[in-house]
């Protein structure tokens, strides 16, 4: 391909809740490199969203794509799973996988008979990880993330495999400066909560004696054009926002200095409350077209919709705000190449 890489664009192969299933995941694989993104994401949901397998699909079908997890979680395998699976893909791929990781959804994983992730496990399985992929033997670890007599893979490993983490809050924005290659922020946050977890890992990596520019932070971005049918663009702005409210949203609400009350009569909707399970995944349209009604438009600001041409100017605008690199969030290839294209022609 003679066009540039645009390897400060990411997207989400399977976007959402997975759309035709896993079997699409191929063909999103092969449009993404050929429209030129520079990093295609796989999400993990429990269900056939299972991510070792999901990498090692993209990773066969594409040769120059960078391929991450964004995210996959470190206490749902053995660590030397974890590891081993990682160099298995950074040699299948010639060196294009990033393992990324997330702290997961509590509730979930108290509902499951899961231990909840805390950052300082994060930080001691990134160690670990990063010993193992040198051929180091881990004797006797007792750390956040438990106690292993041994751990080793290989002792003439030496591989230098990319470590990603989706961060939210200051704690974990510092731990992916100090840790981390790849910091991967939340959709739906604000140009000033772009800016402060910008500098939050980027302070971080500079007191941990890190070059700041090497740890990429990315702007997880909602990117749904009006070329899109309405209820689509619904789906994918409203209800996907809805769904985040569902599960986290006092978090988010408080990271974005928003009004609570508006949070508050969210969840008391009737109609919210109706509906069994996540919105973006379970509502029907007219349901959706209520909830609209209940989500202020400044909480879908920062998003891109409109034209191509506005998508593209709001996309810049990330840059601008502090993002080193953009996944255009929420939708597929084919829904985003009129965007890729005014993008490209806007560099010409």
């Amino acid at each position: 391909m003679s066009e540039r890489v645009l390897n400060e664009l990411g997207y989400y192969l399977l976007a959402g809740a997975g759309g035709q299933g896993p079997a699409t995941l191929m063909d999103e694989a092969r449009q993404g490199e050929e429209l030129g993104f520079g990093t295609a994401f796989i999400s993990e949901r429990w269900n056939v969203k299972e991510a070792s397998s999901l990498v090692g699909a993209a990773c066969a079908v594409t040769s120059r794509m960078q391929i991450a997890t964004a995210a996959t979680n470190h206490n749902t395998r053995h660590p030397l799973i974890t590891a081993s699976w990682a160099t298995t893909m950074h040699r299948l791929s010639g060196g294009r996988f990033t393992l990324g990781l997330g702290r997961g959804v509590a509730a979930m994983y108290s509902a499951f008979g899961v231990p909840a992730v805390t950052t300082a496990q994060m930080e001691d399985f990134a160690q670990v990880m990063r010993r193992l992929w040198h051929g180091e033997i881990v004797l006797n670890h007792d750390g956040p993330i438990g106690k292993y007599p041994v751990l080793f893979l290989d002792p003439d490993f030496d591989e230098d495999i990319r470590l990603g983490l989706v961060a939210f809050g200051p704690q974990t924005l510092a731990l992916g400066g100090r840790e981390f290659d790849d910091v991967i922020l939340h959709t739906y946050f604000t140009p000033e909560t772009l800016r402060r977890s910008v500098d939050i890992v980027k302070n971080a990596a500079e007191k941990a004696g890190r070059d700041p520019d090497s740890v990429k932070v990315w702007s997880c971005f909602a990117t749904v054009g009006d070329h899109l049918p309405e209820a689509l663009r619904l789906k994918k702005t409203v209800a996907r926002l809805a769904t985040y409210l569902q599960g986290y949203g006092d978090l988010l609400v408080d990271t974005n200095g928003w009004d609570r009350a508006v949070l508050q009569r969210f969840r008391e909707d009737p109609v919210v409350n109706s509906i069994p399970g996540g919105i973006d995944h379970k509502a029907t349209a007219d349901q959706i077209e209520h909830i609209a009604t209940l989500i202020p438009d400044e909480w879908l600001e920062p998003s891109a919709r409109g034209s191509a041409q506005q998508c593209v100017d709001r996309i810049r605008e990330e840059f601008e705000y502090g993002a080193d690199a953009v996944i255009l969030h929420g939708a597929t290839p084919a829904e985003l190449e009129p965007i890729i294209g005014r993008y490209r022609r806007g560099e010409s």
